[in-house]
């Protein structure tokens, strides 16, 4: 494992300006060449990063600026998938309490998919070299992650019955392929010098609320297997790579749609064990910016030398929390994770949808600016 510390952290989206987004919509109607696009991409990818520099944050992101949504990067690249609604349907919240059902966006748009796995799962092209190319020649020295979905986010979103066992025997299968596909870009990604990679998503958080639960039963799915399928799923994307040089974190999503709607709530004791003590990652980003997220009660499992990093930002307002309460809660924290094995970032992306979330570039640039400014005054 490389230095993994990276006390100010952050989870890898940012807002698109209209500019981008303008730029991404005429491509996507045939009025803009994709060389053209890449060229708006380049300067926006570049006015992120100064601000990420300036900001002082340990490690940069490249705003998911290239991505349509934050996990398009698979779909585009790998065949198998046919226009399909998704297996599970959920209510997506606002900070306001008020909930809807179904996707947050069109496909695309980082809501959930619109097309499922109909197809044997097969990669048609790399999924981030061409993001990450870009990202190294222009992070100067400091160190940068690189972001995909989590082999099981992947399945989870995508494996729909009377579609999916068509092409697949089981789920497994499919939890295979998909795991081989992530495997190859993790693995390609460290040769090439990405010293942080973060598998994102992988939806463990569905296994704990017994509504959702329930959803998967009525789908013949059993939530406790499924869970130790998905575990094992992502530590066989991470089996062979070579870890000498690479920080691999994993991000615990609770939804993070179009103008900062959410659609999970519970603590994370009903899997922490499980997922904590068996996933084979260096480092946990975990969302715990609101009262859904539950206590820090279930980091007891977290085994020793494990890095934590604690989302106690939020990105779903402009809201700027007091960096005192914010240094209270590090402290709560410490109570079950070495503070020495703790770091500080936003609980989620600012963007993991075109649309973003309810904050102002200058808002996301104050987040940024607290998550280094708390982590100097705890870690120095």
């Amino acid at each position: 494992m490389a230095n993994s510390q990276y006390r100010a952290d952050q989870v890898g989206s940012f807002l698109r300006s209209e500019e981008l987004k303008a730029a991404r919509a005429a491509h996507q109607q045939g009025t803009l060449s994709a060389e053209a696009l890449r060229e708006v991409e380049d300067r926006e990818i570049l006015r992120i990063l100064d601000m990420q520099k300036q900001v002082g944050i340990d490690v940069l992101s490249d705003g998911e600026f290239r991505r349509g949504g934050w996990s398009s990067d698979f779909q585009e690249a790998v065949a198998g998938y046919v226009p399909g609604s998704a297996p599970v349907v959920m209510s997506w919240h606002s900070t306001s309490g008020a909930a809807d059902d179904g996707a947050p966006g069109p496909a695309g748009m980082g809501g959930v998919v619109s097309r499922v796995i109909g197809g044997k799962l097969e990669p048609r092209q790399r999924l981030t070299s061409h993001e990450a190319d870009f990202l190294a020649q222009h992070a100067a020295g400091t160190p940068y992650k690189m972001t995909m979905p989590a082999a099981t986010y992947v399945v989870t979103r995508g494996y729909k019955p009377g579609v999916t066992d068509k092409v697949y025997g089981s789920r497994a299968e499919v939890l295979r392929d998909a795991a081989a596909i992530i495997g190859n870009e993790l693995k390609a990604l460290a040769a090439e010098g990405v010293p942080y990679l973060q598998l994102d998503n992988p939806h463990y958080p569905d296994y704990i609320s017994e509504d959702r639960r329930e959803q998967w039963r009525s789908l013949g799915v059993d939530p406790d297997q499924a869970l130790a399928d998905d575990i094992a799923a992502d530590n066989a994307s991470l089996a062979g790579l070579d870890r000498s040089q690479v920080t691999v974190g994993m991000h615990l999503c609770r939804g993070n749609g179009p103008m900062g709607r959410w659609h999970t709530a519970g603590g994370y004791e009903r899997i922490a064990e499980q997922v904590f003590g068996g996933i084979e990652v260096d480092r946990f980003l975990l969302e715990y910016d609101s009262e859904r997220a539950g206590g820090f009660e279930p980091l007891r499992y977290m085994p020793a030398g494990k890095k934590v990093v604690l989302g106690l930002i939020t990105t779903k307002s402009a809201d700027l929390e007091s960096p005192d309460g914010l240094m209270r809660r590090v402290e709560e924290a410490a109570r079950h994770v070495p503070l020495e094995d703790l770091s500080l970032s936003p609980q989620c992306g600012f963007a993991s949808t075109l649309v973003g979330n309810p904050l102002s570039w200058d808002d996301q640039r104050r987040k940024l600016e607290l998550v280094v400014e708390v982590a100097r005054r705890v870690w120095g």
